[in-house]
Formats: C-alpha cells, sequence, structure tokens
C-alpha cells in the first residue's frame, strides 16, 4: 500500500525564500509584544533590493542595504522590507542568519518609529 510520507499540512521541505519569511515573522513577533504599534505595519521580504525604489534613498557601490523603512503617507500602510540575498550573503548557518535578520528588523522598526534600536529591542547589538 503506498501513501503520502507526510500529511497534507506538514510540509516535506520549505523553501529557502519560506524560511528566510518565517525567520522576519519570528522576528516581527517578537517585537509586536513590546511595540502593538507594529499591528499597523506591513513587513515585507524581497529578494533583492531595487537601486532607490523602496526606500526613497540612492544607494551605489558603497553597501547593498540589507533592509528598508518606508513611512506611512497617503493613506498606506507604512512597510517594513528585508532582502533576503543580501542577509543570507553574509550570515553563515542558520542561528547567525536569524540573528541577522533579527538586527536588520530591529534597525527598520527603530527607523520607521523614530527611535534607536536599542530602545526598539534591549538586547540590539548583544550577538
Amino acid at each position: 500500500m503506498r501513501g503520502p510520507v507526510a500529511p497534507p499540512q506538514v510540509p516535506l521541505a520549505a523553501s529557502r525564500g519560506e524560511v528566510f519569511a518565517d525567520l522576519v515573522q519570528d522576528s516581527v513577533e517578537r517585537l509586536e509584544r513590546r511595540w502593538p504599534q507594529l499591528a499597523d505595519v506591513d513587513f515585507l521580504v524581497l529578494d533583492v533590493p531595487r537601486p532607490a525604489a523602496d526606500a526613497g534613498e540612492a544607494w551605489h557601490d558603497e553597501a547593498v542595504p540589507l533592509g528598508a523603512a518606508v513611512p506611512s503617507r497617503d493613506g498606506r500602510r507604512g512597510r517594513v522590507v528585508v532582502y533576503r540575498r543580501p542577509v543570507e550573503i553574509r550570515a553563515k548557518g542558520r542561528d547567525e542568519r536569524a540573528a541577522l535578520v533579527h538586527e536588520v528588523v530591529v534597525e527598520q522598526v527603530a527607523e520607521l518609529l523614530g527611535l534607536t534600536p536599542e530602545t526598539v529591542d534591549p538586547r540590539y547589538g548583544e550577538d
């Protein structure tokens, strides 16, 4: 008798993008406990940044951004964007990637809220 290896609700393999999005979501959930206003912010994952398209700022050869914060305006919700490929390239292994994702999310939330990263997450920079 042949059947599925796992129940339908259990994925056999998550894509790298799905795993990365889960890391971002975990970070957001940690911060939402302290900052409930983040429920009004959209958190997005894009593979790579588009020059000057997401944050409204130009970036050149110095460094590729890891994230962007876009304030709410004209009835649109604020957004925090995390760029998957630049983060993955800078992190070795899952634990380092998870720490870097959280750092990027904290920095972008801080920019969006007009606060310091240490105010957004008192454990910022401890890693």
